[in-house]
């Protein structure tokens, strides 16, 4: 069985709920889910799992949340090389410029995105629900 991370930041609830949909994708195909909020994680817990579904929205001018989520993700980074991993968040204004810069990080450290990202627009629809289910499945 697949031991699979959920680690999320969210200001309004969007994320939440999408990273509840991942948990659900996980829990519907066999794996093993744990949710955790960003303070909650640290680069001590990446060996404990198998693959890793990281969450955050877009803020300011598109980027990772800065006081929690950021500084937990940068500590992260070093661990991730060859990780199974994959991203999603929520976003209010923009273009995803924010997914784009992070996804590119992701491949510059080596890490494994195992699917497409998912982003939504606000609070997450149907679409972006069933979006967030796939990428849990695609980690188990």
């Amino acid at each position: 069985m697949s031991k699979v991370a959920v680690v999320y930041w969210s200001g309004t609830g969007n994320t939440a709920a999408m990273a509840t949909a991942v948990m659900e994708g996980i829990q519907e195909n066999g794996g093993e889910g744990t949710l955790f909020f960003a303070s909650e994680f640290s680069a001590e817990k990446i060996e404990e799992f198998d693959a890793i579904a990281f969450g955050c929205p877009a803020m300011g001018a598109e980027v990772l949340e800065e006081s929690e989520f950021e500084p937990m993700f940068t500590e992260c980074e070093s661990g991730l090389k060859g990780k199974k991993i994959a991203l999603f968040g929520s976003y209010g204004w923009g273009s995803g410029e924010w997914m784009e810069t992070w996804e590119q990080t992701c491949a510059g450290i080596g890490a494994v995105l195992a699917c497409p990202s998912v982003i939504c627009h606000e609070a997450p629809d149907e679409e972006g629900l069933a979006g967030c289910k796939s990428l849990g499945s695609s980690l188990v």
